[in-house]
């Protein structure tokens, strides 16, 4: 080193110096609540928006603007690394968060973020908040070190918590200006902090709402019960008939597209270390159950599935209240796999249910949402600098995997702008997202900004 210079610190090194303030800009935008569900919630998705955009220009990013959309405001900056020739990197992320209910379930306020146990707590701790900000951390690490080489891109939209609904089109009309060779995301869970992974895919998912008629109003189950159907009874056994006894989905041609794994691919994901025992006592249920033939790590992985995510009707309020319901109504999601096409799903699912309603109630199916998975190759440069970068700060090469979420914008926006996206997440499922008591280990928290700066260094 000449004498009079300093050396450059390290990523660690800088993390150390800087990591209040890093914890202080995250807990801001962590304060606000940006819930994309709630409608109440809309003017703090401008104003989360707003401070995604300010803690960019601090970053050092040459230009951040928010833009309108159809829904919630997106949020674009970019950084150009002044090098002939240098590749994009578009990083992508979401800023709404789910809702925090049920409130009861918290240890402490869900938006007034803290430290203890070596994690963050709060929503949006790692979805997608944490996580994200990394990304502006790690640009702010290379500026200031003179060590970007890349041109830089961001985008955060704030309705990735229902749907994406504006994202696609608006992608469509600015495709010019968010062109890039890669599209770098933090929006998912690793296998384990001690077996790093990196998602190679992820499912897709369809969303429909099932609402039956029986009797023009509420009537007297003394009355009537026994002489006119009940609604909740025929919506439930409706429900039970859509997965038979080996798991497997009953909707003809549900499993028309469905890809096959080879045996050398299953052999490569099972490669992830799991513990039956100790997933069950982490979820506290005494046994699983899923599509017979497939793990349980393949089922979340690999394979479709169909499930309630919500039922109701009738009476639900404390004590007892003898109604035969005129309405039930429910929630139904399917997870589905890389060559299944969601549109072609949820028409399907939605004739099969109107045609199995019987016909002493009336059927009506909502189809609220369809967005599909997507496969990246792990031959690819970008992979291979992703799992050199995290087998350097982790001791150990990441596993392939398969993300069982979904973000079906990627899929769009792959098709859009012709780069794949690359998953390096770092969330863990102990975090707990979409649930109460969110929160992201302080260690993945600055192991993810130490993985990211060395994927800038290793991606040619």
């Amino acid at each position: 080193m000449e004498k009079g210079k300093t050396a450059t610190p390290s990523m660690k090194e800088y993390i150390q110096e800087n990591k209040e303030r890093f914890f202080e800009e995250l807990f801001s935008l962590l304060r606000i609540p940006s819930v994309s569900a709630q409608k109440e919630h809309l003017p703090d998705m401008g104003k989360c928006a707003q401070r995604l955009k300010e803690l960019l220009l601090e970053s050092g990013a040459d230009k951040s603007e928010v833009y309108p959309t159809d829904g919630n405001p997106v949020v674009y900056a970019e950084k150009k690394s002044g090098i002939p020739g240098a590749k994009t990197i578009l990083v992508y992320g979401h800023y709404d968060v789910q809702p925090p209910e049920p409130l009861d379930k918290w240890n402490s306020d869900p938006f007034e973020p803290e430290i203890h146990d070596g994690a963050i707590w709060g929503r949006g701790a790692n979805d997608d908040k944490g996580q994200s900000f990394m990304h502006l951390k790690a640009l702010e690490y290379l500026v200031k070190t003179e060590q970007l080489k890349h041109n830089m891109k961001f985008i955060f939209e704030g309705e990735e918590e229902v749907g994406s609904a504006s994202l696609p089109k608006w992608v469509e009309e600015h495709k010019n200006l968010l062109k890039c060779d890669v599209i770098l995301v933090s929006d998912t869970t690793m296998i384990s902090d001690k077996v790093p992974s990196i998602n190679c895919g992820m499912r897709g998912v369809t969303y429909l709402q099932v609402d039956v008629t029986g009797p023009n109003k509420d009537l007297h189950s003394g009355h009537y019960g026994g002489a006119v159907a009940n609604p909740i009874n025929a919506l439930c056994d409706m429900i039970s008939s859509l997965i038979d006894k080996d798991g497997r989905v009953t909707i003809p041609g549900f499993y028309d597209d469905v890809v096959e794994l080879s045996k050398e691919d299953r052999a490569a994901l099972s490669r992830a270390p799991y513990d039956e025992k100790e997933y069950k006592e982490f979820l506290g249920v005494d046994a699983l159950r899923g599509e017979k033939g497939y793990t349980s790590l393949e089922r979340v992985g690999i394979r479709p599935c169909l499930d309630v995510c919500g039922i109701w009707g009738g009476y639900t309020a404390q004590g007892a209240k003898t109604v035969l319901p005129s309405t039930a109504h429910a929630k139904i999601s399917m997870r589905i796999v890389p060559n299944q096409d969601a549109k072609k799903i949820v028409e399907l699912a939605a004739k099969h249910i109107e045609s199995i309603a019987p016909a002493y109630v009336k059927v009506k199916v909502q189809k609220l949402e369809a967005g599909n998975g997507f496969l990246i190759p792990i031959t690819s440069k970008a992979y291979k600098a992703a799992s050199k970068a995290m087998e350097e700060v982790y001791g150990i090469e990441p596993v392939p995997s398969r993300g069982g979420g979904s973000i079906c914008v990627l899929a769009d926006m792959r098709n859009i702008l012709g780069a794949d996206p690359l998953l390096m997440g770092f969330g863990l499922e102990r975090d707990t997202i979409h649930s109460p008591n969110e929160s992201y280990l302080l260690r993945q928290f600055f192991a993810g900004m130490e993985s990211l700066v060395l994927f800038h260094k290793y991606y040619d």
